[in-house]
């Protein structure tokens, strides 16, 4: 399903349902993100669990938790496997959970599995990119190839 366009604004999100890492480290029950409206939701797609990039992302939304989770629930969503996500939890005490996504199947129906390079090798990986979901299931906002430094603020104003 390569190639597959983001959704856009205003667009209903696609549904999905995944395995999921809670802060405590636990596997909680799958989430299906359709059962989730009435909230506002926010999706941050990230390349890979403790990567440095991905680090300073995920302590900045950790650093600020207190004012973000009554603004919206917050799930970080990458393609490492359950036992990474607990990894990464444990390691830099999030205190949001982790969406597993080792299949692709939600990256492909979000748009972000994309090709990507890194000193002149090219590969397949995670867009950094945020989508937020209004309680209609719509989408709200699209932050698209974020920098780590300046997703939090970003984000902020996206739920503003």
């Amino acid at each position: 399903m390569l190639g597959r366009m983001k959704p856009k604004l205003g667009e209903t999100a696609p549904d999905f349902t995944a395995p999921v890492v809670d802060p405590s480290g636990a596997v909680a029950d799958p989430l299906t993100l359709s059962d989730l409206r009435g909230r506002t939701v926010v999706l941050v797609f990230y390349p890979r669990d403790n990567t440095p990039g991905c680090i300073l992302q995920a302590c900045a939304l950790r650093d600020d938790w207190d004012d973000l989770k009554d603004r919206a629930m917050v799930f970080g969503v990458s393609t490492d496997s359950l036992d990474s996500h607990r990894k990464f939890i444990a390691k830099r005490r999030l205190p949001y959970p982790l969406i597993a996504d080792p299949e692709r199947t939600i990256v492909e129906a979000y748009g972000v599995w994309v090709r990507k390079s890194m000193l002149g090798k090219s590969f397949m990986g995670t867009e950094r990119s945020t989508f937020v979901i209004g309680p209609d299931g719509t989408i709200a906002a699209v932050l698209e190839k974020v920098s780590p430094l300046k997703h939090l603020d970003l984000l902020r104003k996206a739920l503003a």
